[in-house]
C-alpha cells in the first residue's frame, strides 16, 4: 500500500512540476511583455517601466519561474495588479464559496445519478431504462448556464423559494446553503447525466458476471442482488469518473457563478481576464491544477480501498 501511495504521489508531483512550466510559459512568455499586455498598447513608456520593477518582469525568465515556485511553496503569490491585495488573500477568500458549491453538486450528483443508474441497469430495455436515457441526453445536451436560468426563473422569480443570486457569507451558514442550493443544481446537471450512465454502464457489466447468478440462484433477492453484489464492484469505475468530474465541477464554476453572481474563485477568474491581471489568472490555474491531482489522489485511494488487486499488485 505504501508504494502503491509513494507511487501515485511521484505521479502527481512530476504532473504539477509539468503543469506549472506550461502556465508560466503561457502567462509570461507566450504574451510577450507581460506588463505590456496588462497595461495595454496605449501605456507610457515610464508606467510599463514601473510595473516591470514592481513584479519583477524585467527579470530572466528562470528567476521570474523560481521565484514563483518559491511564493507557491510558500504561500506568497504577491499581490494583484487590479485589487491592490494579497493574491492568497484573496484566493482564499474565494475558495470558502467555489469548494462548497462544487462539493454540494458533486454530492448532489451522485446522490441522484447512481441509483438511477441502477434502476436503469435493472430495467435494461424496457420503459424504465429508455426514460433514465432519454433524461441523460437532455442532461448533457442542455448547457448548464441555461438550466441555470431556468431555475432562477422558477424558483427565485416565480415561485420565490431560493434567491436569484449573491452570497450572504458564512457568518449565516443557513443563508448560505440556501443560495448555493440553486447554483450547485444548474453546475451538476451534465455530470448527473454523465455519472448516470456510467453507472449504469458497469452494473450491466456486473450483473453478467458469474457470482451475481450464483447469488441469484441460492435465493439472493434482487434488492441483495443489486446493492451487497454488484453494486460495489461497479463504484470502481463510478469512483473514477466521479473524481474526474470532481475537476470539471471546480472548473466549471466559472460560468455558473457569474450566472448566480456568486463571489467564487470562478467569478475571480472572469473578473482578472477582464482586468488582465496575469497574476491572479496564473496562480488560480495552478491552484485549479493542485486540486484536481488532489482529487485524483483520493481516487486511487479510494480505488485501492474498493479492489486490493492493483494494491496487490504494487
Amino acid at each position: 500500500m505504501l508504494e502503491f501511495l509513494s507511487r501515485r504521489l511521484a505521479a502527481a508531483l512530476v504532473t504539477l512540476v509539468l503543469a506549472t512550466i506550461v502556465v508560466f510559459a503561457v502567462v509570461e512568455v507566450l504574451p510577450g511583455d507581460p506588463a505590456l499586455v496588462m497595461l495595454g498598447t496605449d501605456a507610457r513608456p515610464d508606467t510599463l517601466a514601473a510595473l516591470r520593477a514592481k513584479y519583477g518582469f524585467d527579470q530572466p525568465l528562470l528567476t521570474r519561474y523560481l521565484q514563483w515556485i518559491g511564493g507557491l511553496l510558500t504561500f506568497n503569490l504577491g499581490n494583484s495588479h487590479a485589487y491592490g491585495t494579497s493574491v492568497s488573500k484573496l484566493i482564499g477568500d474565494r475558495l470558502v464559496v467555489t469548494l462548497p458549491l462544487s462539493a454540494l453538486a458533486l454530492g448532489w450528483a451522485a446522490l441522484v445519478a447512481i441509483p438511477l443508474g441502477v434502476f436503469a441497469a435493472w430495467k435494461h430495455r424496457r420503459p424504465g431504462d429508455w426514460g433514465v436515457m432519454g433524461f441523460t441526453q437532455i442532461g448533457i445536451s442542455v448547457p448548464n448556464f441555461w438550466f441555470g436560468i431556468v431555475l432562477v426563473l422558477a424558483f427565485a422569480v416565480t415561485w420565490q423559494w431560493f434567491p436569484a443570486g449573491g452570497f450572504p457569507g458564512w457568518q449565516e451558514p443557513l443563508k448560505s446553503v440556501h443560495a448555493l442550493i440553486l447554483p450547485a443544481l444548474s453546475l451538476s446537471l451534465g455530470e448527473i447525466a454523465i455519472l448516470t450512465r456510467v453507472t449504469r454502464s458497469a452494473m450491466l457489466d456486473t450483473l453478467r458476471e458469474d457470482y451475481v447468478r450464483t447469488a441469484r440462484a441460492k435465493g439472493a433477492t434482487e434488492r441483495r442482488v443489486l446493492f451487497h453484489h454488484a453494486l460495489r464492484n461497479a463504484l470502481i469505475p463510478v469512483t473514477t469518473v466521479a473524481g474526474l468530474i470532481a475537476g470539471f465541477l471546480v472548473a466549471g464554476a466559472v460560468i455558473i457563478e457569474s450566472v448566480f453572481r456568486l463571489p467564487g474563485v470562478g467569478q475571480l477568474v472572469y473578473d482578472s481576464i477582464n482586468n488582465r491581471d496575469l497574476i491572479v489568472i496564473k496562480n488560480v490555474v495552478i491552484l485549479f491544477t493542485i486540486l484536481v491531482l488532489t482529487v485524483n489522489l483520493l481516487v486511487d485511494l479510494a480505488y485501492a480501498l474498493l479492489d486490493p488487486r492493483p494494491r496487490i499488485r504494487a
